[in-house]
């Protein structure tokens, strides 16, 4: 039993140090995130990333070395690199923390970015996005701004599946910047409550529909007709 639990410790301590490693090299490219899958005659590696031909690189030179580097130093046998592009990239939060991390090293200021980055993710279709932009903004002073637009939300089941977070780091001439990104993808929520139009409900109407004439049917088909004398009627009192 240990050495189950050890074996799938292993398994995921050598995934993120491959994320991470990814991340800090190919952040410009747009790197999104890897899946890795374990065969007997390999290991094949999916990369996601905005733009695959950074990854790439000049007739596959890039590739050529990342797998050198992945059988080397982590250890994978035979692997096999496949470079794949993320779908809508407005609505991946990496994909944002990039952008906004390489726009800031270019010298565009941080408000500027952010505000763009926001709107473009709104454009998207997303729920919600929260941009949190942290260090020596405009003082000696470290500092953080917060930018956030529709819903975000951070408790809850609807958290595992709409929200996607990413926190990314890069080193400017004032220091170190942090930068946060949280996106709301479009999807509904546990809370959502909404009325149904007609046409959703025309099947469930039709059901009970039939059945109601099966049920007048198996009771004789016998209509209950009441007069209007025999309803009980009420009378209100005045002043009351």
């Amino acid at each position: 039993m240990v050495l189950i639990k050890k074996f799938f410790v292993n398994k995921g301590l050598s995934q993120v140090k491959i994320d991470e490693y990814l991340a800090k090299r190919f952040y410009r490219a747009g790197y999104a995130g890897v899946q890795i899958f374990k065969f007997p005659l390999g290991t094949r590696i999916i990369i996601y990333a905005e733009r695959p031909a950074m990854i790439i690189g000049r007739r596959g030179e890039t590739i050529r070395k990342l797998a050198a580097i992945f059988e080397n130093f982590f250890g994978l046998q035979n692997p096999q690199i496949t470079v794949d592009r993320v779908e809508n990239p407005d609505l991946n939060a990496r994909v944002v923390a990039s952008r906004i991390a390489v726009f800031l090293e270019r010298g565009a200021y941080f408000r500027r970015v952010a505000n763009v980055m926001a709107r473009r993710v709104i454009n998207a279709g997303a729920l919600g996005v929260q941009i949190q932009i942290s260090g020596k903004l405009r003082t000696e002073r470290a500092k953080y701004e917060k930018l956030r637009w529709g819903k975000i939300y951070t408790t809850g089941h609807q958290v595992e599946y709409l929200v996607d977070r990413a926190v990314m780091h890069v080193t400017l001439k004032p220091g170190v910047y942090g930068i946060e990104v949280v996106i709301v993808k479009p999807g509904p929520s546990s809370d959502e409550v909404r009325l149904k139009q007609p046409e959703e409900v025309k099947d469930v109407i039709e059901k009970f529909r039939v059945a109601a004439e099966e049920v007048k049917i198996k009771e004789g088909g016998e209509e209950v007709e009441y007069e209007e004398e025999e309803i009980p009627r009420v009378e209100l009192e005045e002043g009351r």
